[in-house]
């Protein structure tokens, strides 16, 4: 029997001009209308499980622009990734992939492996991380990992100056606790500067998306469980994230995978409500934000890349970059492109993520801005790493460029 999602699916096609994959390699079994035909022919038995069968469903970057743009509301998100988990339990997966999903289920692990690989960034020789790759990105290419995690880092709780307008719980997510801790330094720079008491949640852990992707469903429910119980206060404002893929989970997979799981949705909700990203936050708060920028001086030449994530569950954050002063935006041609990032997609398939980044690459270099600016710390890996290191062009996070607005001194050149 055909299930309700499946069953609306009108096969209309809107979904082709959306999927960044199908956009490349232009065959109908890239496209989510034939993942779901083929998830619903093996359902119904008459389509058996392959190597093959796995491969075409998991050639796919769970961006979720099929489901935000499909008329008949198919939840192809949610069949997806639990097709994905049916075949990799029939059919396994990677060594790396099931290493990735072993290591987020617990943050302890995660911590331990963060740490080897921090050691052996010093230790490796240059020769050896330019030769070698991660998909298309030499090692070298690769972001420098954090000395000690973000949230160790910091105080768990972080007042402003002057008068508290209302209270913030920041979800840092795995990137900017191991990778990116200038991003999250520099978000709190901007939440206190507005006035607001922010806290980190010590017992935060990954938002187990990576996980779930790869068939970790059930690995993934303690995660879950955990997040909800520090995120569940009272008295809280907004629920914040830097990172737009941890923003979806918080607001859209958190209570569908507790409904699964046959647990109490009702305080996933009540956070979903409040989760918001941080140039979201920012924009709804833009008469408080623009005093406080020291905007004199030469304008710095920025561009946006929007990951997907956030245009399918937020609001893109070029509305904020286009509203401040003393900026010279210059959108490229192919913002809201797929940069082939995906969590391990530019690691899975080099190839399809090179062709997508490489357009992505010269759209920003059309643009003429000397600053590219994603929100989203995987396209940052992606993009970033697609550039020399002599490079004119930067890839940062927005957070970061905003922060440096805040100083005494204009910030021209990061």
């Amino acid at each position: 029997m055909m299930s309700k999602e499946s069953g609306s699916c009108g096969k209309c096609g809107l979904c082709l001009a959306v999927c960044p994959v199908h956009r490349v390699l232009q065959e109908e079994q890239a496209t989510p209308r034939a993942r779901i035909q083929l998830i619903e022919a093996y359902q119904s038995g008459r389509l058996p499980s392959s190597a093959y069968l796995k491969e075409l469903i998991n050639r796919c970057l769970m961006c979720g622009s099929c489901a935000a743009n499909c008329p008949s509301g198919v939840d192809h998100y949610s069949r997806f990734m639990s097709m994905r988990a049916e075949m990799a339990k029939e059919h396994g997966d990677r060594l790396e992939i099931r290493g990735l999903v072993y290591l987020l289920a617990r943050e302890n692990r995660l911590r331990l492996a963060v740490g080897a690989a921090r050691l052996g960034q010093s230790l490796l020789p240059e020769a050896f991380q330019k030769k070698y790759r991660l998909g298309e990105i030499a090692l070298r290419q690769l972001p420098a990992l954090n000395r000690k995690p973000f949230r160790d880092e910091v105080a768990e709780e972080h007042l402003p100056e002057g008068e508290v307008r209302g209270t913030l719980l920041y979800f840092t997510g795995c990137a900017t606790n191991h990778i990116f801790a200038d991003t999250g330094r520099a978000t709190l720079r901007l939440l206190t500067a507005l006035g607001y008491r922010v806290i980190i949640p010590k017992g935060q852990t990954c938002c187990s998306i990576p996980m779930l992707y790869h068939g970790g469903i059930e690995a993934a429910k303690e995660n879950i469980l955990e997040n909800v119980r520090c995120l569940d206060r009272d008295g809280v404002n907004a629920v914040i994230v830097d990172c737009p893929t941890c923003g979806g989970a918080l607001k859209k997979e958190f209570p569908a995978m507790l409904a699964r799981y046959g647990e109490e949705t009702a305080p996933a909700e009540a956070i979903a409500g409040r989760v918001t990203d941080l140039l979201s936050f920012l924009y709804e708060h833009l008469d408080q934000l623009i005093p406080l920028l020291n905007t004199a001086g030469e304008a710095v030449a920025v561009t946006y890349h929007a990951p997907c994530h956030l245009k399918n569950s937020f609001t893109p954050g070029d509305r904020l970059l286009r509203a401040l002063p003393g900026i010279n935006f210059l959108p490229a041609d192919n913002a809201l492109d797929c940069c082939g990032g995906g969590g391990t997609f530019f690691y899975e398939y080099p190839e399809i993520a090179g062709t997508m980044a490489a357009a992505k690459v010269a759209g920003a270099r059309r643009s003429g801005a000397s600053l590219w600016l994603t929100d989203c710390p995987v396209c940052r890996i992606n993009l970033a790493g697609r550039l020399s290191p002599d490079d004119t062009l930067s890839v940062r996070h927005p957070a970061e460029f905003l922060a440096h607005l805040l100083g005494s001194d204009r910030i021209n050149r990061l």
